[in-house]
């Protein structure tokens, strides 16, 4: 953006900057993204990961897109249901996937694999019983695929739709190789290392799914959330409409997402898109860049493919 776009932007930027903060304040995690100097985590500086992980806006979009996949996985879905207080505090929910999410992309490795050790213990504790006496258990490696591709899948195509850097030819397939590391870590097996690979998973899983009672709930609960920030119904509405594009063409059906809902899914995506870069400049000081000056690099490379 040029320096007298940015002038103008600045009073947006702040304001936008106080928005994001408040719904995910800073210095909570207790994740240390600053030592050891030069440990280049799981993925480091020079990865797909760090770039795509950078962009707030398709990481926010993109998170709830997966949301409303993982609603149609009935096993998925019972995890959530039966041991998660989803419906009083779905934002904590959303704040402690964000910093997941960033601990194991942008701190250190022994403190991704502290994240990690922590996530799968909590795993280990999850299970139980569908109402067909179906057995579930957050540790099962299918259902450990499912949840990491649907939210990489929201990830990757986040950023392709609404970040500032147009997506090279073979970054997408870079992307899912780097990030089943982490699903691995959490005993995931079998995981797509590429865009034709996630494509035809989604295929084969697709039997598997289902709208239910559940569903719905579960989706009511998130179109009602309310983040503490100013114009929390618009804000709600844009980031939810921004998601809700960014679903795979087979899941509209599936959701029951008719005509008015994808015409608003469609605004809230162009107006996401042309509001993006005020995200930049408001949040240039977040973990990714503290993580760059860790390993002795300039923040300004994540702007840039290596």
């Amino acid at each position: 953006m040029k320096p007298a776009l940015r002038a103008l932007a600045a009073p947006i930027s702040a304001q936008i900057r106080r928005w994001v903060l408040s719904a995910f304040p800073r210095g909570q995690s207790g994740i240390d993204y600053d030592h050891p100097q030069g440990d280049p985590g799981l993925f480091g500086p020079d990865s797909v990961t760090w770039r795509i992980h950078s962009d707030f806006p398709g990481m926010l979009s993109g998170g709830l897109c997966a949301l409303m996949l993982q609603t149609l996985h009935p096993l998925a879905l019972a995890g959530v249901w039966d041991h998660s207080n989803f419906r009083t505090d779905l934002v904590g929910r959303l704040r402690r996937t964000t910093n997941f999410v960033a601990g194991t992309t942008y701190a250190s490795r022994p403190e991704a694999e502290k994240l990690i050790a922590r996530v799968a213990a909590i795993h280990a504790q999850v299970r139980g019983f569908v109402q067909d006496g179906t057995a579930y258990s957050a540790d099962d490696p299918r259902l450990l695929t499912w949840v990491h591709i649907t939210e990489s899948y929201g990830f990757l195509e986040g950023f392709r739709r609404y970040a500032p850097m147009p997506l090279p030819d073979g970054a997408a397939d870079g992307y899912y190789a780097e990030v089943r590391r982490v699903a691995e870590a959490l005993g995931a097996r079998e995981v797509p290392a590429s865009e034709a690979g996630v494509r035809d998973y989604f295929a084969q899983v697709r039997s598997e799914l289902r709208y239910d009672e559940r569903s719905r709930e579960v989706l009511a609960v998130l179109a009602r959330i309310r983040l503490p920030v100013p114009a929390a119904g618009l804000s709600r509405e844009l980031f939810l409409g921004a998601g809700a594009a960014l679903l795979p063409d087979w899941a509209e059906p599936l959701l029951r997402r008719g005509p008015a809902q994808r015409l608003r899914a469609a605004v809230s995506a162009r107006t996401l898109r042309a509001i993006a870069p005020l995200f930049r400049i408001a949040l240039n000081d977040g973990v990714a860049p503290r993580a760059c000056r860790r390993v002795g690099r300039d923040p300004a490379l994540l702007e840039h493919w290596p």
